[in-house]
């Protein structure tokens, strides 16, 4: 495994950091509820090391600012390293990262498009577990009927609510009961 290096950036949502190495792209992590927190994740689960950011980093950081800023980009050109990634995983990352922004599907939808509808869970658990948020954007995929469903980045539900009205789609109000459950 190539070692990562990775930065921290700001971005419209809040300070972002980025994983990278001579393949690629390793990892990218929305806020934390500190800098500290996020140099802390960025180290344990991407093992990386701070440095400034490389010239392919800050391309992928400009394209993903521009996007959380209203700016059409759709951040298919950005090189991902997926090694230890699942190949299940890939699979579902592959269809995810076709999601136009502002668009959505379901998790059915991408069971349905990796060949089976029974898939759904699994699709749900590879997504939980993207190191590539944004770029394989994970928020652009909902619970059936048009529900947010899970979203494991900080911030969670309401992350993935801001995220979709950046890129101009709007989740419908949830009632009283399922705004519990996504407290």
């Amino acid at each position: 495994m190539v070692p990562s290096l990775y930065a921290l950036f700001g971005t419209p949502v809040g300070v972002c950091g980025i994983a990278w190495n001579d393949e690629g792209i390793t990892g990218l992590r929305l806020p934390e509820s500190d800098e500290a927190a996020m140099h802390v994740h960025m180290r344990e689960r991407f093992r990386a090391v701070t440095a400034p950011a490389s010239p392919s980093a800050l391309q992928a950081i400009a394209q993903i600012d521009a996007l959380l800023r209203r700016e059409p980009n759709d951040l298919a050109s950005l090189a991902l390293d997926m090694t230890g990634v699942p190949e299940f995983n890939q699979r579902v990352y592959a269809v995810a990262r076709r999601i136009p922004a502002g668009r959505t599907l379901t998790y059915g939808d991408i069971a349905r498009r990796l060949g089976r509808v029974g898939l759904s869970r699994a699709v749900g658990q590879a997504l939980g577990r993207n190191p590539f948020a944004i770029i394989v954007p994970c928020h652009r995929v909902l619970s059936a009927h048009g529900l947010p469903g899970g979203f494991s980045a900080p911030g969670g539900v309401s992350l993935k609510r801001r995220l979709l009205e950046l890129e101009g789609y709007l989740l419908p109000e949830p009632s009283p009961e399922q705004e519990r459950l996504w407290a």
